[in-house]
């Protein structure tokens, strides 16, 4: 899948999330969304991009997300 479809699909998962008033339970939220959603390979793919790129073209909260669960994500 192509890297900038993955972003835009992670924003909308993190425009959702945004809204929560905790930020660490949205953060949270969205790696599970992530996790429970997407195939192994999307979420390696975003991964990479964070890595590479810092996460540019990512939402604050979703790039957050991403490094912070990253060990669960990348399983």
């Amino acid at each position: 899948m192509q890297t900038q479809r993955l972003l835009e699909m992670a924003n909308q998962i993190g425009d959702f999330f945004q809204s929560y008033p905790d930020p660490v339970e949205a953060r949270k939220d969205i790696a599970n969304h992530l996790k429970k959603f997407w195939a192994l390979s999307m979420r390696e793919q975003i991964i990479a991009h964070v890595e590479a790129q810092q996460g540019a073209g990512l939402h604050a909260i979703v790039g957050e997300a991403i490094k912070e669960h990253r060990a669960a994500l990348a399983s």
